[in-house]
This record gives C-alpha cells, structure tokens and sequence, in this order.
C-alpha cells in the first residue's frame, strides 16, 4: 500500500471522567454566582473535577485505553501517539510519553500539541498527515485536560466547594474567588481520545483540514504571567497579582468564535465539493453554548444535526471535541458512513475545522 493511497480512518473512541460532579450550587458556595447567572451566560449546569493528584495523563490514558478497546487494537499495535492538553502533568516533559508509560507499552513517538481549546483540531490533522504521509498506520490521538488544577483556590475554598466544611469564607477569600468567576465557573475535567489507523482510500476517514493561527489577538486570550517573558519565570509578586490565572475579553472570544469556526467550515466543504446540507454532524469546541447557538444558527443547521455537551460537562479544552462526538456517537448521530465536521477556536488565536468520513 503506498502512502499516497491512504486514509486516516476512525478505528475506536474513548473517554474519561471523573466521578466528582460539581454542580453550579456548589460554586455559589465560594463566590458571588448562582445557577441561573451561570446558565444564562454559558449553558453550563455541571462539571466534573478529578481528585488531588490526578494528572491530564490519568485521564489521558484512561480514555485511550477506552478507545483502543473500542477498536480492538492492542496498545502494543500503536506506532505513534499525539497528545493535545494545556495542563500536562509537569512543565515539561508533555503528557504524550506519560501516557505510552501508563498504557505500558514499548518506546514510540510521541508528539505533544498547545493549541489550547483547538489542540484536538489540530491534532487532527496531525494524525491525517503522519498517515497520509506513511510514517505511521496506527495512531492514537488523546485530548486532555485537568482545569481543576489551574483554579486559583486556597484549601479552605476546595473544602467549602466540596462540602468538606461548612464554612463560610472569609470576605476577603469571598471577594478573591469572586473575581474569577468568569472564568473558573466555565471549566471541568475530562479526556477523549480516538484510534485511527490506515486503509486504502475508500471515502472514509479524515477528507481534510483548514487551521490558522493569529498572534495579533493573543491578548484576548491568555495567561500574563508565567513564562520565559519574565525573569524570573514565576516568583511571589506574580502570584500575588494573580498573574498565572487565564485574562479573557469574553465579548471578543464570542464575536470572533461565531463568525471564525462557521466561516472556516463553509470554506472546507466547498473546498471539497460539499456544502452544509451533506453534513451530518456537527461538532463545536464546547466553550459556551451560547457562542454555540449563534454558530449554529449562522450555518443554519438544525438540531438533530448539532450535539453539545457543554451543559454536563463544561468547557473541557482538548476533551470537547472528542467527548462531544463520542457521545454523539453512542447517540447514534455518527452512523458508518455519516460525514462530521469538527470546528473550534481558543487561545492563540487558533481555529478551524475539519472533516471526517466515519
């Protein structure tokens, strides 16, 4: 079989999550928000949080080895592993080899992604040119992520959260955790991966892909602090300023995501020869099912056509796109032969789209 005769076809899909759901109540515990703030801006009603000490590889592996069973392929078949998380277990190294460890397997390749909330997307096509270009037949691409560990919370706030104390929180602490609450009221725990392996061109697997990536809009989306544009790389004053907590322009992210991810998907289809009325699924980055409402409607898509996910699970970053079609799928939504387009933007700015024959 030559390189140029094959395709990356899905072969199986898995995921993880934690046990810990967290409902929008429990929120209200630590900050100033209710369910209906929350609901109303997001659509979100609950997420899910891992346990202290468990890292986006734990649910990374989890999920893969959820989506080799599915494709019945032994982890020891894998020629390659991509990894697309933004809260890998240390600095560095990224996940990717945590997880080769973890589902016990020899020595492989293993590339690590940060494209954020579109990381899946491109992982994608990561996977689509590793196959196409016959460097690997069988790949195994994970998204995942650990947001919990990210959340600028004292020990007291997680055992109010949790229930663990009845509190209540200092002012002070009340008023901290409240600044935040834009953010951390968005975000949950998870990790989806999917098997793809090569076959010759039949019109299935992954027809193609349309990504981009702007640095003249990072500051919409981004963390200040922590990083080699400091020296030191983090100390006490940037921590005391909350600098390693994520700045987000919320009403730049909605307009450029409602226009940004329907445009690149009109764009890829035509490109193809196809148009909306050939998809059969859609399937957006879970960021706010608000933002995911008005993309729907600019594409003018029904819903039996559209899965979100995002009022369980929240913004789970690198998971969404493969949690969210996963789900689809045992649904019934994504059918042999049904065509699925993958959209996303997040933190870069990086976005786009892509399509896949199951």
């Amino acid at each position: 079989m030559t390189a140029g005769g094959c395709r990356a076809v899905l072969a199986g899909t898995g995921v993880s999550v934690p046990d810990r759901q967290v409902d929008n109540q429990m929120l209200a515990r630590v900050m100033e928000t209710d369910d209906q703030w929350i609901r109303e801006r997001s659509g979100i009603a609950t997420r899910f949080y891992v346990e202290p000490g468990v890292a986006s590889s734990d649910l990374g592996a989890q999920a893969a080895a959820a989506a080799l069973d599915d494709a019945g392929m032994a982890a020891s078949e894998l020629d390659y592993i991509v990894c697309a998380t933004m809260t890998p277990d240390h600095y560095f190294p990224g996940s990717g080899t945590a997880i080769q460890d973890k589902l016990g397997i020899d020595p492989l390749p293993a590339l690590d992604i940060r494209q954020q909330c579109a990381g899946f997307a491109y992982g994608l096509q990561v996977v689509d040119a590793l196959i196409r270009s016959g460097v690997a037949r069988r790949v195994l691409l994970v998204g995942c992520d650990v947001h919990s560990s990210l959340m600028p919370f004292s020990r007291e706030t997680w055992q109010v959260l949790l229930g663990e104390s009845d509190g209540p929180l200092s002012a002070d602490q009340f008023e901290f955790n409240s600044r935040f609450r834009h953010l951390v009221v968005l975000f949950g725990d998870a990790a989806g991966a999917m098997v793809f392996r090569a076959e010759e061109d039949s019109g299935t697997g992954i027809l193609g892909s349309a990504l981009f990536g702007d640095g003249g809009k990072k500051d919409i989306l981004y963390v200040p602090g922590v990083g080699s544009a400091h020296r030191p790389w983090v100390d006490a004053a940037m921590l005391e300023a909350s600098l390693q907590v994520p700045a987000m322009d919320g009403r730049k992210v909605f307009k450029l995501a409602v226009s940004r991810m329907p445009g690149v998907t009109r764009s890829l289809l035509a490109e193809h020869g196809l148009g909306l009325d050939d998809v059969d699924l859609l399937v957006m980055h879970q960021a706010n099912l608000r933002i995911n409402e008005a993309a729907q409607r600019v594409l003018d898509l029904p819903d039996e056509r559209v899965h979100n996910n995002i009022q369980r699970y929240g913004n789970t970053t690198s998971a969404t796109l493969p949690l969210c079609f996963h789900e689809a799928r045992a649904m019934g939504k994504a059918p042999a032969g049904a065509l699925v387009a993958f959209t996303a933007l997040g933190a870069g700015l990086h976005w786009g789209s892509v399509l896949l024959r199951v």
